[in-house]
């Protein structure tokens, strides 16, 4: 492994661990001791939790350990390695946490839901964007996702919903199973934005005469591959060369500054993609 692939790798672990921690503030100082139901594995360990008092934290990652072989299996070893880790530190994170927590950190529920809910999708996403999983229903969510183009989000919130569901017939209180229906709705919207945020492409056709120099600045300046597309103009006749970019949202700018240096009269339109695949991009599931 080289010195830059060794950098690539902790720096991944180490945006697991933040991961973790803020999903782990999320989840033991708002949700939980807001006794709010949530979803999955921490759902259900959740609901063990309120009625034997046992910790929260190894309850966990005893019942997401059966989960990891079978993630191992499918999804590969590499995700499992860091599943492993982000179980076990998540796992850590919350006996700790609820331990010195005795109550929410916020007193009015609604408050403590969309705080926690917001934290933990947020801490959510960036273990999946690195790799990892807090393990439940993530692990079976990425599985299903491996195969069918279904968001994380709205398959966690399918996952999620026969949990909390179940919670009723334990605590027989309509508004437990409501504001846990809600916790899991902002945390699957908001591991959706962090994930698709990063996903996001957007596609560029660029008019100039300098079509040149632009090609080979977007090229060997901006990373991005593009396309000639030969073009003719319907008022003036001329011949003209497009150039075709397909780029993350987030190159954008970079583009967009070479086009300004090179032609600013350059003619330019910008629109998002839905979806882009192929090489440089993602894969064609299912």
């Amino acid at each position: 492994m080289s010195a830059q692939e060794i950098r690539k790798e902790v720096q991944s672990y180490v945006l697991l661990t933040i991961g973790l921690a803020i999903s782990t503030i999320g989840w033991a100082g708002f949700i939980i001791p807001s006794e709010i139901v949530g979803g999955g594995v921490i759902g259900i360990a959740t609901v063990f939790h309120f009625l034997t008092g046992l910790d929260i934290g190894i309850m966990a990652f005893g019942m997401n350990a059966l989960l990891i072989l079978l993630a191992i299996k499918i999804i590969g070893s590499s995700f499992g390695l860091k599943t492993i880790y982000a179980i076990s530190v998540f796992s850590l994170f919350l006996s700790l946490t609820s331990h010195y927590i005795d109550g929410p950190l916020v007193s009015e529920k609604i408050m403590a839901t969309l705080t926690g809910s917001i934290l933990a999708g947020t801490g959510s996403g960036i273990v999946f964007l690195n790799g990892g999983s807090t393990g439940g229903s993530d692990i079976i969510a990425l599985m299903i996702n491996k195969y069918r183009n279904i968001t994380l989000g709205r398959l966690l919130l399918y996952i999620d919903a026969i949990v909390i569901s179940s919670s009723f017939f334990l605590f027989k209180s309509i508004e437990t199973m409501v504001y846990g229906f809600v916790t899991m709705a902002i945390i699957a919207y908001t591991v959706d934005v962090i994930i698709s945020g990063t996903k996001q492409t957007v596609q560029f056709f660029i008019f100039s005469d300098k079509h040149e120099e632009l090609q080979h600045h977007i090229i060997h300046v901006a990373k991005r591959g593009l396309t000639i597309l030969p073009g003719q103009g319907g008022y003036s006749g001329h011949e003209v060369k497009v150039l075709m970019v397909i780029a993350r949202k987030s190159e954008s700018q970079i583009i967009l500054r070479i086009i300004k240096q090179i032609d600013p009269q350059a003619f330019i339109t910008m629109g998002s993609v839905m979806g882009v695949y192929g090489q440089g991009f993602e894969s064609i599931k299912g």
